[in-house]
């Protein structure tokens, strides 16, 4: 069985729409994968639609979930939240809080790659955008077509995107131990999304991920492209130490990233003790 826990579409910062990356899933060979888009569920119906209509003998399961952006000890960090209800109104409105404050955030980052000389506009980066959530790796895009760059995580340094770069503005990031509280109120489990990869910058300590274990949180994304292997086995050692399920993902972004869809993957028996926490909602299964 295989199983990808962490993919995006265009309607955040991915290439494909919901539809594609469901046909990119099966001709991948996967069993199961989610659709985790930055801070909003706009790509469910797509995808959902799509699974549906599978033709048989093409079976795959989608997983609803989003990834949360987050911000602890001044430290960015990013939670995944798994099968949670939609509709509950609390965690539906820290949602649309922070998906609205990204598009604030991206016209302001645009503007600072402007005074930086960069020939970049707005319209560029919504026509790349297409109708998603924009973001930064829009941004990104639009350096590389403007020769700025030479690839999108090029644009990701000091000089442009990074955090606390020329070009950086701060965006609204919720509390991740009120994120771990609105995903397990709405029905949902939370996992910490790459919490190893130090090459995006300064990585929360193991005595926090701790603290979140202790309020509620599920499961650490351990399999991870931004991982190297003593990293996974130290993330693997301080899962069971917490309690806590692992998990493997490819981060899947379309053609905004080298990573394969599949590349990496989640044991069953981790994927089971997901659904096991999961009150929210189900998975859907084509």
């Amino acid at each position: 069985m295989r199983i990808d826990l962490h993919a995006h579409s265009n309607a955040s910062d991915g290439t494909d729409t919901p539809a594609e990356l469901v046909a990119a899933a099966v001709a991948a060979g996967l069993d199961v994968v989610a659709l985790t888009d930055h801070d909003t569920i706009s790509g469910y119906p797509a995808a959902i639609a799509a699974v549906q209509a599978l033709p048989a003998g093409r079976r795959l399961t989608l997983v609803p979930g989003a990834e949360l952006s987050c911000r602890v000890d001044g430290i960015s960090m990013h939670l995944l939240a798994y099968l949670f209800d939609p509709e509950e109104p609390a965690f539906a409105q820290e949602r649309e809080l922070t998906r609205t404050d990204r598009f604030r955030r991206a016209r302001l980052v645009v503007e600072r790659c402007q005074e930086l000389g960069a020939p970049i506009t707005w319209e560029q980066v919504e026509r790349i955008a297409q109708a998603g959530s924009v973001g930064r790796p829009h941004i990104a895009s639009a350096l590389v077509e403007a020769g700025v760059v030479a690839t999108v995580s090029d644009a990701f340094s000091s000089d442009w995107l990074a955090d606390r770069g020329r070009a950086d503005v701060p965006k609204h990031e919720t509390d991740p131990f009120e994120a771990v509280k609105l995903v397990r109120a709405a029905g949902g489990v939370p996992v910490f999304a790459h919490p190893g990869a130090v090459k995006r910058g300064r990585t929360v300590s193991d005595q926090v991920i701790g603290e979140l274990a202790a309020a509620g949180l599920g499961g650490l994304e351990v399999d991870h492209i931004d991982h190297d292997e003593p990293t996974r086995a130290r993330l693997r050692a301080l899962a069971a130490e917490l309690g806590l399920f692992t998990t493997g993902s490819s981060d899947y972004h379309g053609s905004r990233k080298t990573v394969r869809l599949g590349e990496f993957t989640t044991a069953p028996q981790d994927y089971q003790a997901l659904l096991d926490q999961a009150t929210g909602a189900r998975p859907i299964v084509g």
